[in-house]
């Protein structure tokens, strides 16, 4: 029996979370459920899609993932299972689904097979428990897609923004703040290796960096770092401290790697009168 697993923006206070685990659990008790997340911000479909996307795969293909992020959907938003990388989503087709992934879908359906069942659909306040969880209960037990519903070709995508980069500079922007206040952006290691040169300096608020670190403790605490975390992703951060508080930035926040040719370096050493640091990776 696959692996159902549930994300959420129901927080920890009301019986939702229960309630849906029970749904999935009246259908077959000795079903696994992990909890991914239920602390997503309210309706924030770029903060479930950052916190899904960045662990989905580490669970075994075929694995199930009950998504409910703002799961009552706008007008008119359907209630869908996709097939993507070889994994099964459930939820509303409110565009949270089609970030996870660049990948074409596998297969897509629009839940609800009999008439009641697509009126349940339409009228229910708690679709998560009414309509999600029975879904993922049925594909965990080995029923087939296409049992579930209409096939479509269509479902919503959107596109997550993408750092600029040219042969000057990666301009990207923070895309998340973790539980510890680390900014997490979407630069990506690649990229800055494959733009690196001797040089370079980091630009995030008002402070600038030189040094890319391979760990969170290779720098004092209340000192500034910057890495590359375990998804390839550039993280800046405090250590032992809170990066969001402490300087004043949040989801969005631009992030700039400045690559510095030898004229400009001598031109900013100049108008700052500081000696020129070469820039290493730690």
């Amino acid at each position: 029996m696959a692996i159902i697993t549930f994300i959420s923006d129901f927080g920890a206070q009301d019986h939702y979370t229960a309630a849906v685990k029970a749904r999935i659990l009246s259908e077959n008790p000795s079903q696994v459920i992990v909890d991914i997340s239920h602390q997503i911000e309210h309706f924030n479909i770029a903060h479930g899609s950052f916190v899904l996307g960045s662990v989905f795969r580490e669970f075994p293909p075929g694995s199930i993932h009950l998504v409910a992020v703002h799961a009552t959907g706008g007008l008119g938003e359907a209630y869908i299972a996709v097939k993507l990388e070889g994994h099964y989503f459930v939820g509303t087709d409110n565009g949270l689904i089609g970030l996870l992934s660049e990948q074409e879908p596998e297969q897509v359906v629009i839940l609800g097979t009999t008439p009641e069942e697509k009126e349940l659909a339409r009228l229910t306040s708690f679709p998560a428990r009414d309509v999600m969880a029975f879904a993922a209960a049925r594909l965990a037990a080995g029923i087939p897609m296409n049992a579930l519903g209409e096939e479509t070709s269509y479902f919503n995508r959107m596109i997550g923004r993408k750092p600029r980069a040219s042969r000057k500079s990666i301009a990207g922007h923070v895309i998340h703040v973790d539980h510890y206040g680390n900014l997490i952006t979407n630069i990506e290691r690649h990229e800055f290796e494959f733009l690196l040169e001797d040089k370079f300096r980091l630009q995030v608020g008002r402070e600038n960096l030189q040094k890319i670190h391979k760990a969170y403790n290779h720098v004092d605490a209340g000192e500034i770092f910057a890495l590359f975390n375990s998804q390839g992703l550039l993280e800046l951060g405090i250590n032992c401290g809170n990066a969001a508080e402490l300087l004043g930035l949040g989801f969005d926040s631009p992030v700039t790697i400045h690559f510095i040719t030898e004229e400009s370096a001598i031109a900013n050493s100049k108008e700052s009168n500081l000696p020129l640091k070469k820039s290493r990776l730690d």
